[in-house]
C-alpha cells in the first residue's frame, strides 16, 4: 500500500507537493469534544515555516491552517478533521534549468526509478515542504496529550562539533537555532551563517525529552513503542540515525553499568537511572522518554557537485534559489509532532486493551 498513511487508532494522511496548490492532512481517529481552533495548529506551524531568520530558508509561506471539517463550535466531532496549508510563494524557476538532472543528496533518482516519472518543481512529495502537514496533525495530537499532561521538548542538541553543554528549556525558543544552551547558540549561528556564506550545509542532532508518558504505553513485540517511534521519526527526509537512552554508547557499558536499578520512593516504583531512554520491552516505564535524532546537511548546496542527467550524461551542478543551511531548528517541530501522533496512537490503544 501506498506509504501516505500513519498510525492505527490515530490515524493521519497527507497530500500535496511542495510546489503545487496546497499541502493538507486528514486525521481519522480523533475523540470528540477536543477544544480545537485553528490557532492552536497555527501555534504549531509557526514555529516550523519558512523565512523566520537567517539559518532558515528565506522562502515566504504564512502556512495558515484551514480546518476543513472534524470541527464544530470550537471542538471536535470524532469525525474526521481535514486541514489544508495552502502555497503562497512557491518558485519553480529555479527548477526549470535543472529539471533532467538527479541533484546529489536527494530522491530525484529513487523517484525516478521508482515510479518513471517525477516532480522535479521543488521535490514535489519528497520535499521537506510536506512536513508542514504532518505538524498539523500533530498540533491535534498534542491537545489531545494535554489532557494527559503529557509534554514533548525537542532542542537543537548539536551542529557540527558544537555540543549544547547545557539544557535550559527556557532559553530553545529564545534564539533561532532552537538551542537550549544560550552560549553554545551563538557559536552554532555563527558557524551555519558561515558555511552558508560558503554554499555548503551542515549536519547536527536533535534531542526530544517526553515527560509524564505513563507506564505501559507501547506493545510488546513489532509494534514496540521505541519501534513505532523510531519508524515515525525516520520517516521525516533528513533524518538519518536515532537513539534512545545511552544509545550506542552501550557499546562501552558492561550490564552492570547500563541496566537501570529500581527501588521504591515514596512508595511508588523508581528507578535509579534512564539508561533504556524510558523504554523497556518496547513499553513506556513512566520515567522520561528520551531520544536523539541525527540530521544530515541539506543536500541543497550552491558548491559545484557532479551528477548525471535522466539521459545518463555526467554534469556539474550548482543548486540555486533558498534552502535552509541547516535543518536542524525547522525540523524540530516536525520530530515533536510526529512524536505526539506516536503517543496518542498507543494512549488510545493502551485505554482499549488495560483500562
Amino acid at each position: 500500500m501506498p506509504g501516505n498513511s500513519f498510525g492505527n487508532l490515530f490515524k493521519i494522511t497527507t497530500f500535496g507537493e511542495s510546489h503545487g496548490p496546497a499541502l493538507g492532512v486528514v486525521i481519522d481517529g480523533c475523540p470528540p469534544n477536543i477544544i480545537l481552533n485553528e490557532a492552536d495548529i497555527q501555534y504549531e506551524l509557526d514555529k516550523r515555516k519558512p523565512g523566520q531568520s537567517e539559518v532558515t530558508t528565506q522562502r515566504r509561506e504564512e502556512d495558515s491552517a484551514h480546518i476543513l471539517s472534524g470541527v464544530f463550535q470550537g471542538k471536535t466531532t470524532g469525525t474526521p478533521i481535514a486541514i489544508l496549508i495552502y502555497n503562497k510563494d512557491a518558485d519553480s524557476s529555479k527548477y526549470e534549468p535543472i529539471k533532467d538532472i538527479f541533484r546529489p543528496g536527494h530522491a530525484d533518482f529513487t523517484f525516478f526509478k521508482k515510479y518513471g516519472i517525477r516532480d522535479y518543481k521543488g521535490g514535489g512529495r519528497s520535499s521537506a515542504r510536506e512536513t508542514a502537514a504532518r505538524v498539523a496533525a500533530g498540533a491535534v495530537a498534542k491537545k489531545i496529550l494535554e489532557k494527559e499532561d503529557i509534554r514533548i521538548t525537542a532542542y537543537t542538541k548539536q551542529v557540527g562539533k558544537i555540543k549544547a553543554e547545557n539544557v535550559n528549556l527556557n532559553e530553545i525558543e529564545k534564539n533561532p537555532i532552537r538551542c537550549p544552551d544560550k552560549a553554545a547558540a551563538k557559536k552554532i549561528e555563527k558557524f551555519i551563517l558561515n558555511m552558508a556564506k560558503k554554499g555548503n550545509s551542515v549536519g547536527g542532532m536533535v534531542e526530544c525529552i517526553i515527560t509524564n508518558a505513563p507506564a505501559g504505553l507501547g506493545e510488546p513485540v513489532f509494534d514496540k513503542l521505541d519501534a513505532d517511534l523510531s519508524k515515525a521519526v525516520m520517516s521525516i527526509g533528513a533524518t538519518k540515525g536515532i537513539e534512545f537512552g545511552s544509545g550506542f554508547d552501550v557499546i562501552k557499558k558492561k550490564g552492570s553499568e547500563n541496566n537501570d536499578e529500581m527501588y521504591i520512593k515514596n512508595n511508588k516504583y523508581a528507578f535509579k537511572s534512564n539508561n533504556a531512554g524510558g523504554i523497556l520491552g518496547g513499553i513506556s516505564t513512566g520515567q522520561n522518554i528520551l531520544f536523539r535524532v541525527a540530521i544530515k546537511p541539506t543536500p541543497s548546496i550552491k558548491k559545484e557537485q557532479i551528477t548525471v542527467t535522466e539521459d545518463k550524461k555526467e554534469v556539474f551542478v550548482n543548486i540555486e534559489g533558498r534552502h535552509d543551511p541547516c535543518i536542524c531548528p525547522r525540523i524540530i517541530p516536525v520530530i515533536e509532532a510526529m512524536t505526539a501522533i506516536v503517543l496518542v496512537d498507543h494512549l488510545m490503544r493502551f485505554k482499549a486493551q488495560c483500562k
